[in-house]
């Protein structure tokens, strides 16, 4: 897999180990904090420090692994470091998919491939309604615009040199605004709130009113999942059925503005909690949601967390994260509690 020091590929590497995979990873050196280093994720994985933007390395790395599912979770993951470094943004999320695309067209091992983009891949027309699989790519900002440009890329790749019946089966996966334990990225809503409550300061949000498809990190990961296994066993007459593009979001009732998402953290961290709204600042859309009933009606998968649940789950994280626990053994106890659970009708 790719991006396995960041936070969803963090998760999702202790997920692949307790289920007793063989996992190889390449992703940039894990930033401080994180949940990499928090979980000691590395102690059951095999992990390279590389980057995607380099083909060699690419190349390299997938030919001494020869996996046979490849998850490209590797990213720029963060809307407003995409307006101060554009380039690069385009060059990690676009030619950097496209590296990982390419080194896995010549093994014929692979037998599926999971690229991960984001829910931002759409041309955002700030409908209520969620967005299905089949509108149009876009982005206004140069993030979205690098998730819309990957999807074009991965569907390109697919289509060119994935079409036959011995090559692997390509998928895309578009998810939510994920959140849980372990997130300590800059300029992203809930590591703000965890770090300002933690510190005694006053969250400042920039739009409250601005809704996004909050779940926790694990739903989209058990998407991903999934869609692998039913790539990699697919009959050839499902090929063009499965290998498309996904939408793995939360129910519709669990896309919340942002004052919501605040309020009910303030209620659960404690009573020395305060926020201010502040404008300003880049172009993010205000409504953004996802229909996800192809991936309920075609792989069966449903969330299995309400939002409540998933912020009683966060919160519950990052106080045992402040009390010192043991977080490798604590992220992994989410992972089995959430496996337990039924999908939800």
């Amino acid at each position: 897999m790719t991006g396995h020091t960041g936070f969803k590929g963090s998760w999702l590497s202790l997920w692949l180990e307790s289920l007793g995979a063989q996992v190889t990873g390449l992703a940039l050196a894990p930033t401080t904090p994180s949940l990499f280093e928090q979980a000691s994720v590395d102690s059951g994985i095999t992990s390279v420090i590389g980057t995607i933007n380099d083909a060699e390395t690419v190349e390299r790395v997938v030919a001494q692994t020869e996996p046979t599912i490849v998850l490209h979770l590797a990213a720029q993951a963060i809307v407003r470091a995409s307006y101060d470094d554009p380039a690069a943004t385009f060059l990690t999320n676009v030619v950097g998919t496209a590296n990982v695309l390419n080194a896995c067209r010549g093994h014929e091992g692979v037998k599926a491939i999971v690229s991960v983009t984001s829910d931002k891949c759409y041309e955002n027309r700030e409908w209520d309604w969620g967005y299905r699989e089949s509108e149009p790519m876009g982005g206004h900002d140069p993030y979205s615009a690098s998730k819309g440009c990957a999807e074009l890329v991965t569907a390109a790749m697919r289509r060119s040199y994935f079409d036959a019946a011995d090559t692997a089966m390509v998928g895309s996966a578009r998810a939510g605004n994920v959140i849980g334990g372990g997130d300590w990225a800059e300029n992203r809503l809930l590591p703000d709130i965890v770090r300002a409550f933690s510190q005694g300061e006053e969250v400042v949000i920039r739009s409250p009113e601005a809704v996004r498809p909050w779940q926790h990190v694990l739903e989209p990961l058990s998407g991903y999942l999934l869609l692998a296994q039913e790539l990699a066993s697919t009959t050839t007459s499902r090929a063009a059925e499965l290998a498309t593009g996904w939408n793995f979001g939360p129910a519709d009732t669990d896309a919340r503005p942002v004052e919501w998402i605040v309020e009910r953290m303030a209620s659960r961290w404690g009573p020395e909690t305060s926020w201010r709204v502040e404008r300003g600042g880049p172009h993010e859309a205000t409504m953004l949601k996802l229909d996800c009933s192809k991936a309920r009606n075609q792989l069966h998968w449903e969330p299995r967390l309400e939002l409540d649940e998933t912020l009683d789950w966060l919160v519950d994280w990052y106080k045992a994260e402040q009390a010192g626990s043991d977080m490798r053994a604590f992220t992994l106890a989410q992972i089995q509690a959430f496996d337990a659970l039924s999908p939800s009708a």
